[in-house]
């Protein structure tokens, strides 16, 4: 397709109903909204000892257990939040009461939800970052569990010697929180529909993304291991095709362009039968410019695909009309035409001291908050703008009743 026609690419032949019953029976799930809720501290006990023989027991009521923690854990074999997507509320344990003899509460269980590392955190009421798991086996306490409250037996003293009073337990946190996954890869693939993406994973990994010839094919990212020279190897995604607009919502909109945030290279895709190579080049950049102005800051590699077509004239004559700021080199993944040349060139720039995966994901990754003008918008489209509403039992009263001591919280925090 020409460079004029892909640039304003109309409604296509894209079916945006299609795409939601597509992404509806599709395993890869990378958005979901939860509702979680960590544990409360379980109450000091009011209890006074009597037993036989033993006058003036004096208070022994113990202290509440503490409540469950909602913990985040990265899971290298999970690649998507399908197992998230039927389990929208998650709740931790409450802490138990404390009870005589100055036995203390049980705590409560810590609920661990396991997420594929390159997960995103965000608070889904006021778009907030929280958090960002990237490593395996990397844990983040997402909501805090409530302390357990003093028994009496604490407030004993010289001129108080049987308080009829205790602690009450911290009460619990919770939070709606959206969950975005970001793929974690050292080569993205960036390029208009039918640029030949999907081919040319599928011809240098084990990868098998759907190809055909039309726009869109590819409606979900697909990750492959790229082998390279004595045993080494690096990871390329393949997510779907952008188009001039998409950072305003045409096409398959903003989706997908989050998967190439965390991408060490970004490998541009342009195919030689173009009218206008630069200019093509020029609306993809400006498309990631206007999602995320950092994404600038990353290396980019330039493949004229679809290169078998053309003889060395043409390749010859195309040259001069290309980028000046960027390394090119001219592909076709069918005839394997300069497949191992674009390996040498990605693998070269992905080992420059300045372009390290371990450093980008550390230092240079800085996650906004999300814009609340478009975030309703945004679930809506995705399915996830459902409301939680939720009853909550009150606690069972005591056989007698008594007062809790006023405690402040905040200044017994350790």
């Amino acid at each position: 397709m020409s460079g004029n026609g892909m640039a304003s690419f109309p409604v296509l032949v894209f079916d945006f109903f299609f795409f939601l019953f597509y992404m509806a029976e599709s395993n890869f799930v990378d958005y979901v909204k939860i509702y979680c809720r960590s544990g409360k501290g379980g109450r000091g006990s009011v209890h006074l000892r009597r037993e036989k023989y033993t006058p003036n027991g004096g208070p022994d009521g113990g202290d509440g257990g503490r409540g469950g923690h909602v913990i985040l854990r990265g899971n290298r074999n999970y690649w998507t939040l399908l197992h998230l997507k039927y389990e929208r509320h998650v709740f931790a344990e409450h802490g138990g009461n404390g009870s005589k003899n100055k036995s203390f509460g049980k705590n409560g269980a810590d609920k661990v939800i396991e997420v594929p590392c390159g997960t995103v955190v965000y608070n889904a009421e006021t778009g907030e970052y929280v958090c960002d798991i990237t490593e395996h086996g990397q844990e983040v306490i997402l909501l805090k569990g409530g302390r357990g409250g003093l028994g009496n037996w604490h407030f004993r003293t010289a001129t108080r010697q049987a308080p009829r009073f205790a602690q009450p337990g911290e009460p619990m946190q919770e939070m709606t929180v959206i969950l975005e996954l970001k793929l974690l890869a050292d080569v993205g693939l960036v390029g208009f529909p039918n640029a030949g993406k999907s081919t040319l994973l599928s011809s240098v990994s084990a990868a098998r993304p759907k190809i055909a010839n039309y726009p869109f094919t590819t409606l979900e990212p697909n990750l492959g291991i790229v082998s390279y020279r004595d045993g080494k190897s690096f990871v390329m995604a393949d997510i779907p095709g952008i188009i001039e607009g998409a950072s305003e919502g045409k096409g398959l909109g903003l989706r997908f362009l989050r998967h190439i945030e965390r991408n060490s290279l970004l490998l541009f895709m342009v195919p030689g039968d173009t009218d206008d190579i630069r200019k093509e080049y020029e609306i993809l950049l400006n498309e990631l410019a206007t999602f995320n102005p950092e994404m600038l800051d990353k290396q980019r590699v330039l493949a004229i695909t679809k290169c078998d077509m053309l003889d060395d004239e043409l390749i010859e004559m195309l040259k001069p009309t290309l980028p000046e700021d960027i390394p090119y080199v001219f592909i076709s993944s069918v005839s394997g035409m300069g497949i191992q040349q674009l390996k040498d060139l990605l693998w070269t720039e992905l080992n420059k001291e300045s372009n390290q995966l371990e450093s980008l994901r550390r230092d240079a990754i800085v996650h906004r908050p999300k814009d609340m003008s478009k975030l309703q918008q945004e679930l809506q489209d995705l399915g996830e703008d459902e409301d939680f509403e939720y009853e909550y039992e009150e606690d069972e009263d005591d056989d007698f009743e008594y007062e809790y001591e006023e405690e402040d919280w905040e200044d017994d925090k350790q």
